[in-house]
């Protein structure tokens, strides 16, 4: 900072430009340092939609792989517990039945086992259930 005198008055200038290259710093780092959305790590062939249309990741994700293995959002499950993990996740302030829950098969699962997914997800109080599928092209 820089102090000059005019005829008996001190004036200062403030040089702005480092605190310009901290704010940059700072908005790069937080950038690079947030976590996005993780979805399962498993390779699902998703079947193919033509009215498909996105939706929010927020929620519960239960997925099914062609070998019939589970996964209650991102941690291997058995069938068995799927009832146990659905009626112990804290939905916060929402309300079970307002909560999303994405359901993604893979083309191979049988559709019976779809709707015992279903009948498991709604006997805990969850009645906003999405299909995941992809687009076709």
């Amino acid at each position: 900072m820089r102090l000059r005198t005019k005829r008996g008055q001190i004036q200062s200038n403030v040089d702005m430009t480092p605190m310009i290259d901290i704010v940059f710093q700072l908005i790069l780092f937080f950038l690079v340092s947030t976590t996005f959305a993780v979805l399962p790590g498993i390779k699902l062939n998703l079947p193919t939609s033509h009215t498909a249309e996105g939706t929010s990741v927020l929620g519960i994700t239960i997925a099914i792989d062609e070998d019939g293995k589970m996964f209650f959002n991102d941690e291997q499950i058995e069938y068995e517990n799927l009832g146990s993990c659905l009626a112990g996740f804290d939905t916060g302030k929402v309300s079970k039945d307002e909560f999303p829950v994405s359901l993604e098969a893979d083309s191979e699962v049988t559709n019976g086992t779809i709707v015992k997914m279903f009948d498991v997800i709604r006997e805990n109080g969850f009645s906003v259930i999405n299909l995941r599928t992809t687009a076709e092209e």
